[in-house]
C-alpha cells in the first residue's frame, strides 16, 4: 500500500497532546503516505473529514482530538456529537473515518496527566492507523470475493 493516501485531520485544542496520535499514526503509516490537516477543535472534525473523504484523495481519514471538562459546557454532549458525526461522514462517503477523539472521565491539567494522555495518544494513534489498514485488507478482500 505504498501508494496509499491517508488523511489526519487534528483539533488545535490541547494540541500537545493531540498531536502525540499524529505520532502513533506515523509509526504505522509512512509519513509520507500522510497529509496532515488542523482544525480549531473537535467540533469541526466531522466537516473537514466529510470534506477530505470526498475529496478522493484518501482511502482512510483519521481524526484526532481531546475533549475535556472545561466546567463550561457539557463535554460528553461535544464528544457523543463528534464521533456521531465522524461515523455519519464515512456512512455518507463510503471511505473510512476513524476517530481518535477522546474525553476523559478525569483530567486535571497537571504534567502527570498531561504525560499519561500524551502516551495514551500515541497508542491511540497506532491503533487507529492499524484500523485503518485492518478495514481496507477486509474491503479489498470482499471485493475480490464479489468478483
Amino acid at each position: 500500500m505504498t501508494h496509499t493516501r491517508f488523511a489526519f485531520v487534528k483539533a488545535r485544542w490541547h494540541a500537545d497532546i493531540v498531536d502525540r496520535a499524529l505520532d502513533g499514526f506515523s509509526e504505522v503509516i509512512s509519513p509520507a503516505q500522510i497529509e496532515v490537516i488542523d482544525v480549531p477543535g473537535a467540533f469541526e472534525l466531522p466537516l473537514m473529514a466529510r470534506d477530505m473523504a470526498r475529496s478522493g484523495r484518501y482511502a482512510a481519514v483519521a481524526c484526532a482530538a481531546f475533549v475535556v471538562d472545561g466546567g463550561i459546557y457539557r463535554h460528553d454532549f461535544v464528544a457523543q456529537s463528534v464521533v456521531q458525526g465522524l461515523m455519519q461522514a464515512g456512512l455518507e462517503t463510503g471511505v473510512p473515518v476513524l476517530s481518535v477523539a477522546l474525553t476523559p472521565h478525569q483530567y486535571q491539567e497537571t504534567e502527570h496527566h498531561n504525560a499519561i494522555y500524551r502516551a495514551h495518544f500515541v497508542q491511540k494513534g497506532r491503533e487507529a492507523a492499524e484500523a485503518a489498514l485492518g478495514i481496507l485488507k477486509a474491503r479489498a478482500a470482499l471485493r475480490a470475493d464479489a468478483a
